[in-house]
């Protein structure tokens, strides 16, 4: 009898282990579902960002980092043509073959905005 009471038993930790199992093949299959669509999002939020980036940028201004603004080539013009255009002596003449570290600082130099 003792036979049969562990082969019962046996019987039901195996049906139990069997259970546990499927409970976690199922949850399993749930977790790869999710993990599925969330990257097929993914995907398509990569995709639209990349859109909208290509977007954005084509509807920036093309400005390449050597260019100037209208403004500043229009300061490096009269610098061009013997004029300071720094704050300190603009619109006074240049002295023949003279050079002005300021003045080149203000065609050349940095964006106010990007100044601290």
């Amino acid at each position: 009898m003792s036979e049969e009471y562990n082969s019962d038993n046996l019987y039901e930790q195996f049906a139990q282990v069997m259970g546990q199992t499927q409970d976690l093949v199922k949850k399993m299959e749930q977790l790869q579902a999710k993990i599925i669509a969330i990257s097929e999002e993914n995907v398509e939020l990569s995709i639209e960002n990349k859109h909208l980036r290509q977007v954005i940028k084509e509807n920036q201004p093309q400005r390449n980092k050597d260019q100037l603004s209208v403004s500043r080539q229009n300061l490096k013009e009269l610098y061009q043509q013997g004029f300071h255009v720094c704050s300190e002596y603009y619109g006074k003449r240049l002295e023949p073959n003279e050079s002005c570290t300021f003045c080149l600082d203000a065609i050349f130099g940095h964006d106010q905005g990007m100044m601290k």
